[in-house]
């Protein structure tokens, strides 16, 4: 499998679900280049930018165990 750079988006607004966004990105640490993670309390949300090397199939899948939590919000830019 090749691998691929890529940023996901992050955007919780539930903040009940932070400990359950920390504990899927710990779990796919070994992809994580880069983490950036801004509350924004005057909006009541978290945001999020990580930076990530691996395959398609795993990006794909860390994206859509976040999406799948109810107030978050997430979505993958692939290199070509």
């Amino acid at each position: 499998m090749e691998n691929k750079i890529g940023i996901i988006g992050i955007i919780i607004s539930d903040v009940s679900q932070v400990e359950k966004v920390n504990e899927i990105l710990h779990n796919a640490r070994e992809y994580i280049v880069g983490r950036l993670g801004i509350p924004y309390r005057e909006r009541n949300v978290n945001v999020i930018s990580i930076v990530v090397d691996a395959p398609n199939e795993v990006l794909n899948s860390l994206s859509g165990k976040l999406g799948m939590l109810s107030g978050v919000s997430s979505k993958v830019l692939l290199t070509k």
